[in-house]
């Protein structure tokens, strides 16, 4: 009997927590109950009661699984972590709040059994604020025609990803795993299928993303799957340059031609210095961003430090 294993990540969830669990279990039970399956929640280091009502559930359900990080290790690194430590036929990453429709894993699975190792879910539209949705929509096309990887737009990361696939998740040892951009790069060849999907609304609780973790995501693919930035501020140095040269030649012409009438001031020189200060506090931001993506992986820390399992074999 094949087992899919459902992960579950979480921060803060204790209003969906056990709903998502007794929804997915529910799903699986009642459209694939020639499957096995296991439900593990990937905690990190919530604050609220998330932790308790995920404990009351593994102990009344061996078939729920739950790993506890030690502090909070992001939106990226902790779903790859859970995802890496499961030993399923097949892996589906599943949020908590009810925006990946728990409806769609038997198609994912139905779509995996014709032979498709990596099953995507794409967002078509979504229920959630529409202006946010739209400036996902500019950033999804933006990091798609700068990259050398054809990118998928509206892909959070919500699917099936076949053991094999999950094999060289553990093989890649990258401690900035960016899941959307390593599926866009490998998922040709794991024979990807794309499953377009409306995005509900979040069924309770507040969402825990804001300006800092999407401008983080958005950095992250940047630095990691283009070189854009750098070179479009060289290219913007270049340009800057030659117009700084066009213009103090048209101001010495000026003034040799009108020795005595042409008084240039101050004014052209306080807002050109205040360009080329604004282009290189530009330019360092992203210098920055590339830096530390090599420092964070020069450093390699693990992505994850648990603090204990629940359910496991292998139990830490």
């Amino acid at each position: 009997m094949k087992k899919i294993s459902i992960m579950i990540p979480c921060f803060n969830e204790e209003e969906n927590i056990p709903a998502i669990g007794n929804a997915v279990a529910a799903e699986i039970e009642k459209s694939l109950p020639e499957y096995d399956y296991e439900i593990c929640y990937v905690d990190n280091a919530s604050t609220d009661k998330t932790r308790a009502l995920i404990e009351e559930q593994c102990a009344a359900n061996k078939k729920f699984k739950a790993i506890f990080n030690v502090t909070n290790f992001g939106q990226f690194n902790s779903p790859f972590h859970g995802m890496c430590s499961l030993d399923g036929d097949c892996v589906i990453p599943v949020c908590a709040d009810f925006q990946d429709p728990v409806e769609l894993i038997p198609v994912f699975v139905h779509e995996w059994e014709k032979g498709h190792r990596i099953v995507s879910g794409v967002k078509t539209s979504s229920k959630e604020n529409g202006f946010v949705y739209f400036l996902r929509s500019i950033y999804y096309k933006m990091i798609k025609g700068m990259s050398s990887v054809r990118m998928i737009e509206h892909f959070t990361g919500f699917g099936l990803y076949d053991k094999s696939f999950i094999k060289l998740l553990r093989e890649l040892d990258d401690p900035l795993p960016f899941i959307r951009g390593i599926v866009a790069e490998y998922g040709e060849g794991f024979n990807l299928k794309l499953v377009e999907y409306e995005q509900p609304q979040r069924r309770a609780g507040k969402t825990h993303n804001n300006f800092y973790t999407l401008y983080d995501a958005a950095m992250l693919s940047f630095t990691s799957y283009t070189k854009v930035g750098m070179r479009i501020m060289t290219m913007l140095g270049f340009a800057i340059g030659i117009i700084d040269v066009i213009v103090a030649l048209v101001y010495l012409i000026l003034k040799l031609v009108h020795w005595y009438n042409f008084h240039a001031g101050y004014a052209p020189m306080i807002i050109g210095m205040f360009l080329i200060g604004a282009v290189q506090l530009v330019f360092m931001g992203f210098m920055g961003e590339y830096i530390m993506n090599i420092n964070t992986r020069t450093i390699h820390r693990p992505i994850v430090v648990e603090e204990r399992r629940i359910n496991f074999e292998d139990e830490v």
